[in-house]
């Protein structure tokens, strides 16, 4: 798994992606392995657009290693969450993913945005 040197990058690419949160951890971000690129993830936040209060949970894995970045937090109905902001920020290596899960499957609709930096 390469760590491409950031000092010297040739791209730096703005990327967003929106997700529909299903009950199923589901990948929102996924930085392939060998991809010679590393990601920096700015922001990741959730709305409950259901009519009940429901759960939300966000995981990353970095080759091979799971970790939880919230777990089971519950956000009120017509509420947003933000998971990770500016500073809060971290770099997404290869082989690496942050997957999505709710408690209710039409509850949510998550967002990220980061920069792919190679």
């Amino acid at each position: 798994m390469a760590n491409p040197n950031i000092v010297n990058v040739t791209t730096i690419l703005a990327n967003t992606a929106m997700q529909a949160v299903s009950t199923s951890l589901t990948d929102i971000v996924a930085n392939p392995a060998s991809s010679g690129t590393v990601y920096k993830i700015n922001s990741l936040s959730v709305a409950n657009y259901a009519s009940n209060n429901y759960t939300i949970s966000a995981q990353v894995t970095i080759g091979g290693t799971t970790r939880w970045i919230a777990r089971n937090v519950v956000v009120p109905t017509g509420s947003s969450l933000s998971i990770v902001g500016k500073d809060t920020g971290f770099y997404l290596l290869e082989n690496s993913s942050i997957q999505l899960q709710s408690s209710f499957a039409s509850a949510f609709h998550g967002i990220c945005s980061w920069e792919r930096i190679s």
